[in-house]
């Protein structure tokens, strides 16, 4: 009995696994060097750095700046709140999870904004990535069981020398463990904004095409799992929510 609750407590969802978080922080670090670089100069895959923009524009009294930098993160806080209601919703038809559908719904919005002309307003690309990456933040919670996100490296930065200590000095298995998972989050996002800003450099605006394969590559691993592997277990709902 005890057994078969720990195998239960082991198995993880297709879209909890390893391998798509990694695959998705490397396009959250791909979206911000993006943004940065060709589309306005602001972050799209987190809102820290706005804010503290945000806070120094309020400090400037610059109001045209305040109402810049309110854009991507209302953006932001809208896509969250529509990802926490689409996801009940989309649950209940059965047909794809959520997680699959988004990732779906970014591989069309990626070619829809890369085909974007530079003359384009950058408000187009701020905003609808913004509003991605939060969906995205807020739908991927827990990477085997481990809470993650896939947009930023703040907290992957403090969880991997956390658990480097807890490890050497404990022997801690499992801080080893989480110790190389966020280790490599870190690694993935850093790579995926290094290939956005080599590409920035020789294809502008249309460089946001390169995450297309990322995308792509996710779409297709997870896509069996929602149509046979794992179509009797819709009702299980991904861990942290």
């Amino acid at each position: 009995m005890q057994k078969a609750v720990e195998e239960e407590r082991e198995f993880f969802l297709e879209c909890e696994k390893n391998w798509v978080f990694l695959t998705l922080i490397m396009i959250g670090g791909y979206y911000g060097a993006y943004t940065f670089c060709v589309r306005g100069g602001v972050f799209c895959n987190a809102q820290t750095a706005n804010i503290v923009l945000l806070g120094m524009a309020l400090g400037q009294r610059n109001f045209a700046r305040i109402l810049y930098m309110l854009v991507p993160i209302f953006a932001y806080f809208a896509g969250t709140i529509l990802s926490e209601v689409l996801a009940k919703r989309i649950r209940k038809m059965q047909v794809l999870r959520w997680d699959t559908l988004l990732v779906l719904i970014e591989i069309f919005l990626v070619i829809f904004l890369g085909a974007l002309p530079p003359s384009a307003p950058d408000r187009i690309c701020q905003i609808s990535l913004n509003f991605i990456c939060a969906m995205q933040f807020n739908t991927f919670r827990q990477n085997e069981g481990v809470p993650m996100a896939t947009t930023f490296v703040t907290n992957h930065i403090r969880q991997t020398g956390s658990n480097l200590v807890k490890a050497i000095r404990d022997k801690d298995e499992r801080a080893l463990l989480k110790f190389r998972m966020h280790g490599s989050m870190i690694l993935f996002f850093l790579a995926g904004a290094i290939l956005s800003t080599v590409l920035c450099t020789y294809f502008g605006v249309h460089a946001l095409f390169g995450a297309l394969p990322i995308l792509i590559y996710a779409f297709f691993r997870l896509l069996p799992a929602d149509l046979v592997n794992e179509k009797s277990l819709f009702s299980r709902v991904p861990r942290g929510h």
